[in-house]
């Protein structure tokens, strides 16, 4: 991994993203999206994990985040992933899923070349962690997470997309509760 994405001091912002394996489409079904919404707030209540900003789509998550000292903001995330990869694969083997047999095969295949993994490997190594030192960064990551389901042609306005926290930062209740941006660190943020 490249020193220019390390997280150097956990306690600052990140743009983080999480991909998941031949960029699968996991996350096109309600309990796979509630897992992520459901880990990511026990992060919050449980870990010090601080999450500013999110969208997630049908294939990775993107986060605006930080952590609480004591909290380390790798341990976390490498947690989260840890977490969510084993949920996701029972999810796949429980719940009615007509590609269970090609996705399975999907994350089992990934984890015979990674000696860490012992079945399934459901996300892509590293997280790609982008410190946001500038209001300048903030504000661009800001508007990036919550314009990629317009980009992708999902919704036309950015708070109608239910897997992000854009309807928060419009004075609306979102999937889960973040902590909004002073809008002073984010001078480019567009009032919604």
């Amino acid at each position: 991994m490249s020193h220019q994405y390390r997280v150097r001091n956990p306690e600052d912002i990140y743009f983080v993203t999480f991909t998941i394996v031949d960029w699968v489409d996991v996350f096109t079904r309600p309990a796979y999206k509630q897992l992520i919404i459901d880990s990511l707030t026990y992060c919050q209540q449980h870990k010090g994990l601080e999450v500013h900003a999110y969208c997630l789509m049908t294939n990775h998550l993107h986060l605006l985040v930080s952590a609480t000292h004591p909290a380390i903001l790798p341990d976390i995330i490498r947690d989260f992933k840890k977490h969510t990869n084993k949920q996701i694969i029972k999810i796949i083997e429980t719940e009615p899923e007509s590609r269970r047999d090609w996705m399975l095969y999907r994350f089992q295949y990934n984890a015979k070349y990674d000696n860490r993994i012992k079945d399934y490997k459901v996300w892509q190594d590293g997280y790609h962690g982008i410190a946001c030192d500038f209001g300048s960064i903030l504000a661009q990551k800001l508007d990036y997470i919550h314009n990629n389901p317009i980009t992708a042609g999902i919704v036309a306005v950015s708070e109608h997309y239910q897997y992000s926290s854009a309807a928060n930062y419009s004075g609306e209740k979102g999937m889960m509760d973040v902590v909004l941006l002073d809008t002073g660190y984010a001078t480019n943020v567009k009032p919604h």
